[in-house]
């Protein structure tokens, strides 16, 4: 890997300000001609499954920074920028191997707020923790007084650089091309991650500083569903959009002011949406505690000012205009690109005059030829993915499992579902329709390929596209006298791909009556050609099941040709990869699945290939007998002697030949 003059570690799924702030860094060192490459390390505090933030998505796909791979390989660069300290309060599983000459840790968060000063983080722990992994000799830089105060209460002793390494915006790229004249009602609003600490806790001054008067209008993009829950009601003044629905910077576009109040408890590191406010030209109104960052540039006083001012500025437009370009002036001179450049250059990685050009010519040759992947189903995906032929690139659309599509190294977009947005199911699928509408309008791709189930919102979008190739992914082993109802809409597609199942001798589910016209491969899964068991310490892998066995240590991440031994629900990919890899398994299958994951598990073990338990007391009675190595060793040589087939290649072979317009049927036993 080559050296880069900037290399950024941080949670690259952090909503909000943390990867708007990497994306600004970034863009800005692209247009100097400085060289980005962004490192992921999971954060403790992100619990659930999440993709990549979407604008740093942009940024991988505009060939503006690379992503370093999880492959161990040394990165070096000139700084190192370690965004989010919230990253060690815990031990990382695996760090990434950078070497750098300056090492940045930014403090975007305080360590804590008024309730615990170290509530989020200890500082020392960071500190230590962080120092040991990158070397003692890192800066540690606030983003702002108030981060740097916070940081001083719990450690008097830590050495902080004189000036803070402050957010910095585009200030032109945030500028609104047409501003909304002003009415008769002033419209003020707020944007921002949903988050409750971003709000004020008391009722009255929530509705002092958003009020529910005819004589206002506020609009809420993000979190408006906060100040509902608390007030018990909307009022109705207020239009709640939901997050995402709107970009902020034509959101920000229809607003006269922007109004920001939040929890008094909560410790505002800087306020990004502050900044964006400023740049599109929109008179911004906050607490006093903001003008040690914002001085002139912004109007100040308490919720219970909040009407006056508005009123004020609102009637006074030469005063309005003063301000707006006070805040903007201010904002270019002190958070520019420029400034950031400037810091850059004070630690030797000097702008080399042009801007920086896509790292990969190919792939934007390639955009045009591109396949969208939808569903969840990111095993088969990327194992199809891998296979395509090189002028066919996949973009994965997902919800919770878009994380394993990232780490796959597939383009990704986020799908989120109706929990997600915080809406009511029957508005999902809608939303989806909409989503994937503009996926296809953004991407052309020669086909979608859908994975799972076809709802009504995939319906929807296939309505809505009608010179776009739709296919289905379609899966079998259904349990008996279930998933028939979804038989016709086979229709609504081009083409039908079944995976094969190992056990297709035991599928009494209703696709086994419905192949006419159905194309079907041996079992797709992303396993290697050859696998080589390698000896080792005994080792126990657990999918879906909790399990210990004496002796055996947890397999963690190891590869399947290091585990020893294994307890796994019967779901499509775990029971193909085990069997396929030759791992001696007992499998449990899960009650509640869609599929039959028992008919799965039987099968195996008549053939021997398996065993099988249907409780958990069961399972640890057939796992104890897997402590025998005979008994491992028989089972691994009965899955050799009945091994099957990969069609993940045959499988491409068939998208690929939806995607050149013309159906080039798979040669292979068991196709129609």
């Amino acid at each position: 890997m080559p050296q880069y003059d900037v290399a950024i570690l941080s949670d690259l799924r952090y909503p909000g300000g943390n990867s708007a702030s990497i994306v600004a860094e970034v863009r800005a060192q692209a247009a100097a001609g400085l060289s980005t490459v962004l490192c992921h390390l999971p954060s403790p505090h992100l619990k659930h499954a999440r993709p990549f933030q979407e604008r740093i998505v942009a940024c991988l796909r505009e060939g503006l920074a690379d992503l370093a791979h999880d492959d161990g390989a040394e990165i070096t660069a000139r700084v190192l920028l370690i965004r989010q300290p919230r990253i060690f309060t815990e031990e990382p599983a695996a760090v990434p191997r950078i070497r750098a000459g300056h090492t940045i840790v930014v403090l975007n968060q305080p360590p804590g707020d008024e309730r615990h000063a170290q509530c989020y983080y200890v500082f020392d722990e960071v500190r230590e923790r962080v120092e040991r992994l990158f070397g003692g000799a890192a800066v540690w830089a606030p983003i702002s007084t108030q981060v740097r105060d916070n940081v001083l209460q719990v450690a008097p002793s830590a050495a902080l650089p004189d000036t803070d390494w402050h957010e910095i915006i585009d200030v032109a790229d945030w500028r609104a091309e047409h501003r909304r004249e002003p009415g008769d009602v002033p419209v003020i609003g707020r944007h921002g991650r949903p988050d409750p600490v971003k709000w004020p806790r008391d009722p009255g001054e929530l509705l002092q500083a958003y009020p529910d008067s005819p004589d206002f209008k506020v609009r809420i993009l993000g979190g408006g569903e906060i100040g509902v829950h608390r007030l018990g009601r909307t009022p109705r003044s207020w239009e709640v959009i939901e997050f995402g629905a709107e970009s902020p910077r034509d959101f920000l576009a229809g607003l006269d002011f922007f109004v920001y109040f939040h929890d008094p408890v909560w410790k505002e590191a800087f306020g990004r949406t502050i900044l964006e406010a400023m740049a599109s030209g929109v008179p911004v109104i906050v607490g006093p505690h903001f003008r040690a960052v914002f001085g002139e540039a912004a109007i100040y006083c308490e919720p219970a000012g909040v009407r006056e001012v508005v009123r004020r500025l609102h009637h006074d437009r030469d005063a309005y205009d003063a301000q707006v370009e006070r805040a903007r002036r201010f904002v270019t001179d002190n958070f520019g690109s420029a400034s950031h450049i400037a810091r850059l250059a004070s630690l030797g990685v000097m702008p080399r005059g042009l801007p920086k050009t896509p790292a990969r010519p190919a792939r934007i040759v390639r955009r045009s030829r591109r396949v969208l992947m939808v569903g969840d189903d990111v095993a088969r995906f990327t194992a199809i993915a891998r296979r395509l032929p090189r002028d066919l690139e996949a973009v994965v659309v997902g919800t919770a499992s878009v994380a394993e599509a990232h780490a796959a190294g597939l383009l990704t977009e986020y799908l989120p579902g109706a929990a997600d947005l915080g809406v009511p199911p029957a508005r999902w699928p809608a939303f989806v329709r909409d989503r994937l509408r503009h996926l296809v309008e953004l991407y052309g791709p020669r086909a979608v390929l859908v994975g799972g189930l076809p709802h009504d919102g995939i319906l929807g979008a296939i309505e809505q596209t009608p010179a776009t190739r739709w296919l289905w992914l379609r899966p079998a082993m259904w349990r008996r006298g279930t998933g028939g109802e979804w038989a016709a809409r086979g229709l609504s597609f081009a083409g039908i791909l079944e995976p094969g199942e190992f056990a297709a001798a035991g599928d009494e589910g209703w696709t086994t009556t419905s192949r006419h016209g159905v194309s079907t491969v041996d079992p797709i899964t992303d396993l290697p050609a050859r696998i080589v068991r390698r000896p080792g310490e005994p080792t126990l892998l657990c999918r879906g099941v909790d399990a210990d066995l004496p002796g055996f240590a947890p397999a963690g991440d190891a590869g399947l040709e290091d585990v020893t031994v294994a307890v796994s629900r019967a779901d499509y990919t775990s029971f193909h990869e085990l069997l396929g890899a030759r791992v001696p398994t007992v499998f449990v299958p899960d009650p509640a699945a869609w599929d039959d994951e028992l008919a799965r598990a039987r099968f195996a073990a008549a053939a021997g290939a398996a065993r099988y338990a249907t409780d958990d007391e069961a399972a640890g009675v057939e796992l104890a007998k897997l402590a025998d190595p005979a008994a491992r060793e028989a089972l691994s040589r009965r899955c050799a002697e009945l091994s099957f087939g990969n069609g993940a290649a045959d499988a491409a072979a068939w998208l690929a030949g939806f995607c050149r317009g013309r159906h080039e049927e798979v040669d292979r036993a068991g196709s129609r």
